[in-house]
């Protein structure tokens, strides 16, 4: 009895707690009757959706961004929330509901559009407003100075943004500020000295605006401020020694400006400093000899584009925290002391006046730029981590010529050695070039003008011969296929200089740091993948094509793409470097999103729920990205051009998740399309129908559908690897699984394989079921039923109407559908026709009512000269066989 009687009394306790958590877990409810009027209006102004906002949910559980505390609304975030399409079309700086918050604590809109001025009732009305975030959010005009009003404010965020005028004088009234960021805005006339008055603030960020006049020494007396950016003005004067008061301060940021005068000495009382920039003005002097023995913490220091003079000190270059000193563009003069610097330091000492024997630390582990000066003499403990072009140095290569060498150190009164052995060669040729200056010019001009003889009547020659084959052909825009492949791929780099900047690659192995493993981002078949950046700071990807053991084709074929194809869905190609014979460089611009590959793998395999997945809008328009660039390449282009690597891995995406499309080295000409000759250099490859990479079978348009037929499917399901190479067997038992979930009659069944991290609504969901179907139709395996990538597009820009009855007047989804009807919604009115059969095929004639035109595509290429209004996709008369998978 007594152990019933204990059992009993345990579930009594476990439902009372039960109970206990179920009214703990409703929430804040809101008790205001005017403050939810106002979420309504608010709701409706800013055009929000209803899935973020739902109307009968209580705000203070299930609205997202809003937060309560007894019952009255303290938190309003819309940053990260998505309008309706309606408010998507006219976004405006519509709050007026939030006048009806009057216990509002915190905004934030951060990166949420809204166009407009700040109101001025903005400081009457929320009188009790902590937190301001405008950031990013496409705000016009001045700042009220009403803002004044809001006392118990202390972060303000106004920066990315195009706010005009003087900063008001009123923001000094905010005592409680810790935080004032109004960088990146158009803002004019001097920084008001009474943001003095500030002694709460930790941040003071007055970037990339167009404020002017000197630095107020006042702000040395916010002595609690831990970073000062007033980056990118137009300030002058001298910088002030007060600023050596803010002994809190972490960063200090007065680069790009108009400052003149040497460098306080009293800047020493910055004990805490980490990061100092006062590069791109005008100081001058030599650098104080105590200022940064006091500057313990100090981790960064750029110097860079002023006048300062004078010697560098061996205390500073061993620093024993400092890891980057970039004091290029100056006047410092004198040897360079020996100096043990921290391990994977950078230093960059390039163009000043530095001068004597050189001797480089024995274990320099990082980097130093020492070109542009006039060392001399041969180097001691030489390090490939080093530059040093431009120099007096003997066995060097790239160095200064002996007449300015000597002419450096005789007006210093000093004594120039001379080169060596090492560059002997150099002075026997200039004395020849003295001798033989008259016959070489005499031989330059008559070779010129031979030349130019030369390439005139070829000219003429081509226009009569060209002329000939047209007449003789009618309206084909090239000549006869040739037997065999066509002419060979050029050897010689020179054939490419013009194409891109010509980088040294001196420049490139110190921007990658002599190519180590850490900026090696893959090894890819057509060369070594390394992330590193271009003087300036410009981030790029090198690819290091070793031409020991990479066929010069493939190479060569990347060159030949770049130097005809211009368009902007392919990865910018900034440029080369041919020096060396035994490997060449070719330098693209580094796209921050990385791959499409690494954007899903970082979502699938990260642990912390902050990651937030691709969501549906990015893959749609990662989708119709991809279609765009291989739809030109299939269609734009004369003679046709196929990828042959489509894969997630080849999709780039820029800041913006726009695509650029990478690893073009296996493009190559439709194989049998008699455009051929005109595409001089990319010649036809074998290439396998089902796989993307090169294979054994001739290259076609459709072995790319394909292809991204499993890109897509990436995008619906997340699932990796998919569009890779390789097809095991269990990847074409996923694809077997995968498809048999894809109906035409069935939305819902397509929730089984839909990825999990994706939130959509039935809207959504449609789309992702019309993605679905157009990879299934990728997938077709009989490759001459797969659709053209012109309507692969249009479908992918038109998803619903792949799913819905295009004329139905009631627009319902269709949950059953004949064959007729699917043809219909999916294929529109088109018909396919023998002409897109031919191009498929490879027949390159033209057909009646199609202009031509030289392009950017580089050679000749047709356009249609009319687009029908409901061109979706064409209708195969087979696509029965897809249906029938189902």
């Amino acid at each position: 009895m007594e152990v019933q009687a204990h059992r009993r009394y345990l579930l009594v306790v476990a439902l009372l707690l039960l109970l206990i958590q179920c009214g703990l877990g409703q929430g804040e409810s809101l008790n205001s009757s005017m403050e939810w009027t106002a979420l309504l209006d608010l709701r409706s102004s800013l055009g929000l959706r209803g899935k973020d906002w739902p109307i009968k949910a209580n705000p203070c559980s299930a609205w997202m961004g809003i937060k309560c505390k007894a019952g009255r609304v303290v938190g309003i975030t819309v940053s990260g929330l998505r309008r309706t399409q309606s408010g998507q079309l006219s976004p405006r700086f519509a709050v007026d509901a939030l006048a009806n918050f009057t216990s509002l604590v915190s905004f934030n809109a951060s990166g949420f559009l809204l166009p407009g001025s700040i109101p001025d009732w903005f400081g009457q009305s929320l009188v009790a407003l902590q937190v301001l975030d405008l950031r990013s959010s496409s705000i016009v005009g001045p700042i009220p100075t009403s803002i004044g009003d809001l006392s118990k404010l202390t972060d303000l965020y106004l920066s990315g943004n195009s706010l005009t005028g003087s900063m008001p004088s009123a923001i000094g009234q905010l005592s409680q500020l810790s935080v004032l960021d109004l960088s990146r805005n158009l803002l004019t006339g001097s920084i008001p000295p009474i943001l003095s008055s500030l002694h709460n603030l930790i941040r003071l960020e007055l970037a990339s605006n167009f404020l002017s006049g000197p630095i107020p020494p006042s702000l040395g007396t916010l002595t609690k401020l831990q970073l000062l950016d007033l980056s990118d003005n137009s300030l002058t004067s001298s910088v002030p020694s007060e600023l050596g008061n803010l002994s809190e301060l972490l960063l200090l940021d007065l680069g790009k400006n108009s400052l003149t005068g040497a460098l306080p000495v009293n800047l020493r009382g910055l004990r805490n400093l980490e990061k100092m920039y006062i590069g791109d003005n005008g100081l001058e002097g030599p650098l104080p000899d105590d200022l940064f023995r006091s500057l313990s913490q100090l981790e960064i220091l750029v110097l860079r584009g002023n006048k300062l003079d004078g010697r560098l000190h061996h205390g500073l270059l061993s620093h024993p925290k400092l890891r980057f000193f970039d004091a290029s563009n100056n006047n410092f003069t004198g040897s360079l002391p020996s100096f043990v610097p921290n391990s994977m330091a950078a230093f960059n000492f390039s163009n000043n006046f530095l001068y004597g024997h050189l001797n480089l630390p024995l274990e320099l582990h990082g980097s130093i730029d020492l070109s542009g000066n006039y060392f001399q003499g041969v180097v001691l403990n030489k390090s490939h981590n080093a530059i040093l072009s431009g120099n007096c140095l003997d066995m060097e290569p790239d160095q200064r010529d002996f007449e300015a060498c000597s002419l450096f150190y005789s007006e210093r009164t000093l004594t120039f050695e001379g080169f060596g052995k090492g560059n002997s060669d150099k002075l026997d040729l200039r004395h020849d070039e003295n001798n033989r200056l008259k016959f070489i010019m005499v031989g330059l001009f008559g070779g010129l003008g031979f030349v130019v003889m030369f390439v005139i009547i070829l000219v003429v020659l081509l226009k009569f011969s060209g002329e000939g084959k047209v007449n003789k052909r009618g309206k084909a825009n090239v000549g006869p296929v040739p037997d065999g492949h066509g002419p060979s791929l050029p050897k010689d780099p020179v054939y490419f200089a013009g194409l891109g900047d010509s980088f040294t690659y001196e420049q490139l192995l110190h921007g990658t740091g002599n190519f180590c493993k850490d900026n090696l981002i893959k090894q890819g078949h057509s060369g070594d993948l390394y992330k590193g950046f271009l003087e300036g700071g410009l981030p790029v990807v090198i690819k290091k094509v070793n031409m020991q053991y990479l066929k010069n084709e493939r190479y060569s074929v990347e060159l030949d793409f770049f130097s005809k194809v211009s368009h902007m869905r392919f990865v910018p190609f900034l440029g080369h470097c041919f020096e060396r014979e035994d490997e060449k460089l070719l330098v693209y611009k580094c796209m921050p999103n990385g791959d499409l590959g690494n954007c899903l793998q970082s979502v699938s395999s990260s642990e912390d729920d902050n990651v937030q997945s691709l969501d549906w809008i990015i893959r749609l328009k990662i989708a119709i990205g991809a279609a765009e660039a291989l739809s030109y390449l299939h269609h734009e282009c004369s003679p046709p051009l196929v990828h042959r690597d489509i894969q997630a891995s080849s999709i780039l995406l820029d800041d913006k998740f726009e695509v650029r499309l990478g690893s073009l080295s296996e493009a190559c000409v439709v194989d049998g399309d008699q455009h051929q000759n005109a595409f001089t250099r990319l010649r036809r490859k074998p290439q396998s129908s089902e796989q993307c990479s090169s294979g054994s079978s001739p290259a076609s348009c459709s072995q790319d559908v394909h292809c991204f037929g499993k890109v897509l499917l990436e995008l619906v399901t997340g699932k990796l690897s998919i569009s890779k190479a390789e097809e095991d067997a269990t990847t074409k038992e996923w694809l077997e699984h995968t498809l048999s979930n894809i109906s035409i009659h069935d939305k819902e069944l397509v929730t089984q394989i839909v990825d999990p991290s994706l939130m959509i609504d039935d809207d959504l969901l449609e789309e992702v079921w019309a993605m679905a179907i157009i990879a299934k139709s990728c997938l077709n395996p009989k490759p001459s039923r797969r659709p053209l990538m012109r309507y692969i597009l249009k479908a992918l820009e038109n998803p619903l109407k792949v799913v819905r009855e295009e004329l139905s007047s009631s627009g319902r989804l269709r949950t059953t559908s004949s064959r007729r009807s699917w043809s219909s919604a999916f294929h529109g009115s088109w018909r396919r026709s023998s002409s897109d059969v031919n191009r498929e095929n490879g027949s390159g004639s033209k057909q009646p009512g199609r202009l031509s035109s030289h392009g950017s595509c580089g050679y000749d290429f047709s356009s249609s000269n009319k687009r029908i209004s409901n061109e979706i996709v064409p209708e195969p008369e087979e696509f029965g066989d897809v249906e029938r998978q189902d």
